[in-house]
């Protein structure tokens, strides 16, 4: 059997919640059309309440669509809904284990669940790949947040799944547990295993992920390669140290400075207008020295607003269904 182009794809995904005596109607997803390429690294952001952990959780089973279709590895989540999910690995935001097991039997009873047989589990693999091996029989209770965040993510692989979908898997994870957790994610991507991550760190899905896709109001603003994502931008920075200390941003003509805590002045203009060099004669203009200077590019924070809180400098996203 030939492996699917897609590791998870979705086409109009609906999700309406129906009015109540309290509450109106709410549309949580808009028509979703998303690609996740099989093996990628793929970011799922956007703000709180863009329609995520809806999206993840239809695919989870834990909420029916309205509309619209969507299969995980090739399988319709419909037509055959355990084949469909058991090819999915959920580690959500909330942190759900049974306080009274111990993270060995935690384990034990997850890989139960799928059926995988007893001599086919991984428990010790998984616990020790995870730097829990040396707690497999504490109680769950007994271990601390970092330690409950991991053995999520090791519930998540008991049944061996082609795609995993991190759910905010860093929040309330200090910077060390942290970077054992991605090294981890990053081996398991070199497998082969697709991983699907959202995140409010931008700065973890721009070093990890290779696409990234933004959920903004239950609809998808962008979806294309991080590089090309980031190249949406069309401002740059021009950051000069002054020979003398300002008391505030000169009058710079056409361009506008700000003053940065550290006594910096930071330009930013747009490529497509103008350059450096136009930047820096209006500096020099202004009367302002320059001792030193660097140019800072776009990150994924600064294209992450424009395009959920509206920029008239990001280009127009493309809706193209891979």
């Amino acid at each position: 059997m030939s492996l699917p182009d897609f590791a998870i794809k979705a086409e109009g995904l609906v999700k309406t919640y129906a009015a109540t005596k309290t509450t109106p109607e709410k549309k949580a997803l808009r028509g979703i059309d998303l690609a996740v390429p099989r093996g990628s690294m793929f970011g799922l952001l956007g703000p709180n309440g863009a329609g995520k952990s809806t999206f993840i959780n239809i695919l989870a089973g834990l909420c029916a669509k309205t509309g619209g279709k969507a299969a995980i590895w090739g399988v319709d989540i419909d037509e055959h809904p355990r084949a469909a999910r058991a090819g999915l690995g959920v580690v959500p935001q909330e942190l759900a284990a049974d306080v009274f097991f111990t993270p060995r039997e935690s384990l034990e009873v997850q890989a139960g669940l799928y059926g995988v047989p007893k001599g086919q589990r991984r428990t010790m693999e998984i616990l020790d790949a995870l730097g829990l091996g040396d707690k497999a029989d504490a109680y769950v209770r007994q271990l601390s947040g970092g330690m409950k965040r991991r053995l999520m993510v090791a519930k998540a692989l008991v049944h061996q799944p082609p795609v995993l979908i991190l759910d905010e898997p860093t929040a309330g994870v200090d910077v060390e547990l942290r970077r054992q957790l991605w090294a981890y994610v990053q081996e398991l991507n070199a497998q082969g295993v697709t991983i699907v991550l959202t995140t409010h760190y931008l700065e973890e899905a721009q070093a990890l992920c290779d696409t990234i896709a933004i959920v903004n109001h239950g609809e998808v603003v962008a979806c294309e390669p991080t590089r090309q994502l980031l190249g949406r931008l069309d401002t740059k920075s021009v950051v000069i140290t002054p020979q003398a200390p300002l008391e505030r941003a000169p009058n710079l003509g056409g361009f506008e400075g700000k003053m940065r805590k550290d006594g910096r002045l930071a330009i930013t203009f747009k490529t497509e207008r103008t350059n450096i060099e136009a930047v820096l004669t209006a500096v020099r203009n202004a009367g302002v020295g320059i001792k030193d200077l660097s140019t800072e590019d776009p990150d994924l924070e600064d294209v992450f607003l424009a395009l959920t809180y509206g920029d008239p400098n990001v280009q127009a996203p493309t809706r193209e269904l891979a």
